[in-house]
């Protein structure tokens, strides 16, 4: 684990981002150490938050949100926290209903649901106490809508998107705010998981169109970390130009 190095600006607050070793866990975690937030980085390929953790001075710890004793142990190292932004998740094939491989539909409950519930409920007692907690939790528009072939991931998204919400309702009153963000395509490791490591399969989705970036998404959740205690920013669904709903892009018509 790195200590700390602090950032130029800081403004003493704590931030911890999962699934921050790539894509939007790593640009979350720059666009808020550049905002002045004290970084920890929960990954499970911990030479690649390491690495980042030195680079926006920043703390990095092995984290499996699929394991509840790396959870534990991750969660305990933490004596205050003020931003907990949800993003280890991910999809894994495209299979249809009829041929869903059972062992991916648990990776993706797992990782998706069971993963963030563990995380969110070990560290409400560090949101609540700071006096203004934040939890920001990345879904999909795959929360939203249906597609075919998609039924493990939406499934797992609306569970956690569900979770979200719900937990939105149970902590009014409470000095947490809670931010869904809703992405549609962004161009990331996301698919290269889905197809198993298949590059040329993982880089056919986005061929044709122009989808978002990572850092599209970092600063929206750096625009949602700088809003003042009372303001909620609920859901934010977010979409490339050329996507107009899961199943409709400029290559579907």
């Amino acid at each position: 684990m790195n200590n700390p190095g602090g950032s130029v600006n800081s403004n003493g607050k704590i931030a911890v981002v999962t699934g921050a070793s790539s894509g939007i866990g790593a640009a979350a975690a720059r666009a808020l150490a550049r905002d002045g937030f004290t970084v920890v980085l929960g990954a499970r390929r911990i030479d690649r938050i390491e690495a980042l953790a030195d680079e926006i001075g920043g703390r990095a710890m092995y984290l499996d949100v699929t394991d509840a004793a790396s959870v534990d142990r991750f969660t305990a190292t933490l004596d205050e926290v003020h931003v907990l932004v949800n993003n280890a998740g991910g999809a894994k094939g495209l299979a249809p209903v009829s041929e869903a491989n059972l062992e991916d539909w648990r990776w993706m409950w797992e990782t998706n649901v069971v993963g963030t519930l563990r995380v969110t409920k070990a560290l409400l007692p560090k949101l609540e106490a700071s006096g203004d907690g934040l939890i920001i939790t990345i879904t999909s528009t795959a929360a939203l809508e249906v597609y075919d072939g998609g039924a493990g991931y939406t499934s797992a998204k609306h569970a956690q998107g569900v979770l979200h919400r719900t937990l939105r309702l149970e902590l009014i009153g409470k000095p947490i705010r809670l931010t869904e963000i809703c992405p549609g395509m962004v161009e990331t490791e996301f698919s290269l998981v889905r197809f198993d490591g298949d590059a040329d399969r993982a880089d056919a989705v986005y061929e044709g169109l122009q989808p978002m970036v990572a850092d599209d998404i970092a600063e929206l959740i750096s625009f949602t970390a700088s809003r003042p205690s009372h303001v909620n920013l609920d859901q934010i669904v977010v979409r490339p130009r050329d996507q107009a709903t899961s199943r409709r892009n400029i290559k579907t018509g």
